[in-house]
This record gives structure tokens, C-alpha cells and sequence, in this order.
């Protein structure tokens, strides 16, 4: 039978407190990240499912759930907080490509009215144009689906990029698949922004958000 993360297929699968998960149900989650299919095998036969979906997931910053918090002392210690934090292994980080954190919202904000519907569809509007745009310019794929040769391609990018980013992957020690979806996602913000190019400036935006690769 199909479980969640094909039941997810072309939509998202909400992990909420994702340390708490255990290590194997979270390993289990890469391999469809990469492929968009599970393949389940056992004794007498093999099944495979498709899994391509959009992963979100949440988590405190540790155990108590204070550490930076302006307002509150956090009762954790360095290990306490390692070792919440180790509970999900690099190769899975490496798989989320927006890694953000998100401060407390005070009171008084929580009576404030939300987003106007305008926005919010200016918001929408401007995703599909992004959208349609990676579908023309990749043959029909996204620029998260870009693999391999397709990345040099299709997300050409300058010299003096290229050593941008290399020098910020040696400095962050990142691994090769976060140099490549880091590609990805400057491709996509320069998309959203209508730009034809990729630049310096969506390098660093798709940088700043593997809050993890820089904690």
C-alpha cells in the first residue's frame, strides 16, 4: 500500500517537529527526494510508488524551544542542543533547499489583520509567471528538476559568479548537492524578479537560506 509520502504526490508533506521523527522514517525520505519515486522491495516482490512532493518541515531551535528567543532564557546546554540538532543528518539537509528561521511573533502582532487579498494574489501571479518561464526555458522541466549537465545549461553562469561561489562552499564546507541546489534556487529568484541573468545578489539570497550549512 502507498504511504504518506506517495499519497503526497504532487502536493506537500508537512513534517511538523522534525527532530522528534525517528532517524530511520527520516532517511528514508532522500532517496524520493532526489528521485520523485519509492521503490519498496520485499521476499517475493518489488513495488515502487510514485513521491514527488514538496517537503516542509518544522522544528524549535532546541529542546525547550528558547534558544535565541529576546524574550526568554533557554534552559538548554551546548550538548542538549547539538544533539536535538543532530537528530537530522546532513544528507537530508542537504535536501532542503530553504532553510529559514522564524522569530517568535510577539502579542500584539497576532491581532493585527493579515495579508490583503491583493497581495496575496500579486504573490500568485507572479509565481506562475516564474513558473512558465523555467517551463520554456528548460524543456519543460522546473529548475528544481534540473540534474547534472542540464544545471551548466540551462543556469549558465559567470566566471566571477562561479568563484563567488566556490569560495563560499569552501568557507561553508558545503557538500556538492547543496553547490548545485544552490544554483537552482538563485535561478528561481531571478525568475520571480523577471531577471534574465542570474547575479551576485540571488547567489547570496539562495545562500542565506541554508541557515543550517551556516548555524
Amino acid at each position: 500500500m502507498p504511504g504518506e509520502i506517495s499519497l503526497a504526490q504532487n502536493g506537500i508533506l508537512f513534517l511538523d517537529e522534525l527532530p522528534e521523527f525517528s532517524r530511520h522514517v527520516l532517511e528514508v525520505l532522500r532517496e524520493p527526494l532526489e528521485s520523485g519515486k519509492i521503490i519498496i522491495s520485499r521476499a517475493a516482490r518489488t513495488a515502487e510508488f510514485p513521491a514527488r512532493f514538496q517537503l516542509l518541515a518544522s522544528l524549535n531551535p532546541c529542546p525547550c524551544g528558547y534558544f535565541g528567543d529576546p524574550d526568554r532564557t533557554c534552559q538548554c546546554s551546548v550538548g542538549q542542543i547539538q544533539r536535538y540538532r543532530n537528530r537530522i543528518s546532513g544528507p537530508l539537509l542537504d535536501r532542503i533547499d530553504l532553510q529559514v528561521e522564524v522569530p517568535r511573533i510577539p502579542h500584539k502582532m497576532l491581532r493585527q489583520p493579515s495579508q490583503n487579498h491583493s497581495n496575496s494574489e500579486h504573490i500568485k501571479q507572479q509565481v506562475i509567471r516564474s513558473r512558465r518561464t523555467q517551463l520554456r526555458r528548460n524543456n519543460g522541466k522546473s529548475n528544481s528538476q534540473l540534474q547534472g549537465k542540464e544545471i551548466e545549461h540551462f543556469i549558465p553562469l559567470s566566471e566571477s559568479l562561479l568563484d563567488f561561489l566556490e569560495t563560499v562552499v569552501e568557507q561553508l564546507r558545503l557538500s556538492a548537492r547543496a553547490y548545485h541546489r544552490i544554483i537552482k534556487v538563485s535561478r528561481t529568484i531571478a525568475d520571480l524578479e523577471g531577471a534574465e541573468k542570474v547575479a551576485q545578489n540571488h547567489l547570496a539570497e539562495a545562500i542565506s537560506f541554508r541557515g543550517f550549512d551556516r548555524a
